[in-house]
């Protein structure tokens, strides 16, 4: 039970990564808010938390309206008491796959800044006020990607992430002395969750499995990428395991940066 009586915010929790995490986050004793903005994703979520016996608060949120972040925050703080971990999951992929630098629009670019950069900032901010504010520390997470350490995902995508990253070790040399951690995990392919499919890869099973037999062939070890990995790193990330890590781009990929 390495999150016993922690509390945990989770955003894009509906699905892939941010679903995995939430419910092992619940497994290991933390209070989950489960936001998400599909808001019967997040309860769906918050369900299963719920069915296996632990707590869950399911939020719909938009990470990119600050104002949004800002409640979220504040309701998990105002229905457990307190506030641990901020896990910013959320993010969103090129629009079409695949799409070179000069073919993304003007709307493309605003929609993945706003998002995969946006949404970190303002859930970094607002977790290291609420952390300030109750004087005992505290742990962010956020999703970076492989395609923020090296070239690959798309010139705009990867920037994001890049930016991600470097926001990643400014929050976390900045809140050192509050007891503030801030680190990042950052997946390789991942064909098995919708993020693929959202930048519009086909969605169909024998689509996947041929996806997935590409990315397996990318990554060292052979493998694709799943939730669960990521969720795994997470839990020790957020941990009391982890209490002397922070400022850590940790990759979660087969191997495929180490080549």
């Amino acid at each position: 039970m390495l999150l016993q009586g922690k509390t945990a915010v989770v955003t894009g929790a509906g699905s892939g990564v941010g679903a995995a995490s939430a419910l092992r986050f619940a497994a290991e004793g933390a209070r989950v808010v489960c936001a998400d903005i599909q808001g019967d994703a997040a309860q769906d979520t918050a369900r299963q938390i719920e069915n296996a016996g632990g707590a869950a608060l399911p939020v719909t949120c938009d990470v990119a309206r600050e104002a949004e972040v800002e409640a979220l925050i504040a309701n998990a703080a105002a229905h457990f008491g307190h506030v641990d971990i901020v896990f910013n999951n959320v993010g969103v992929p090129t629009p079409r796959l695949g799409a070179t630098l000069e073919e993304h629009t003007a709307d493309d670019f605003q929609r993945l800044v706003a998002v995969n950069v946006g949404g970190v900032f303002f859930g970094c901010k607002h977790a290291v006020l609420q952390f300030k504010r109750q004087g005992s520390g505290g742990v962010i997470l956020n999703t970076g990607s492989v395609a923020g350490l090296v070239a690959w995902g798309g010139a705009v995508y990867s920037a994001t992430k890049g930016a991600v990253h470097q926001l990643t070790r400014s929050v976390a040399i900045e809140g050192a002395p509050f007891g503030i951690r801030a680190n990042a995990i950052c997946p390789a392919g991942m064909p098995y969750t919708h993020f693929m499919a959202a930048g519009g890869a086909p969605a169909d099973a024998e689509s996947v499995a041929r996806m997935a037999e590409r990315t397996a062939a990318n990554h060292p070890l052979g493998r694709p990428i799943t939730a669960e990995d990521c969720a795994q790193a997470a839990v020790f990330l957020v941990s009391d395991n982890a209490s002397n890590v922070t400022g850590v781009l940790f990759p979660v990929d087969g191997g495929y940066v180490a080549k």
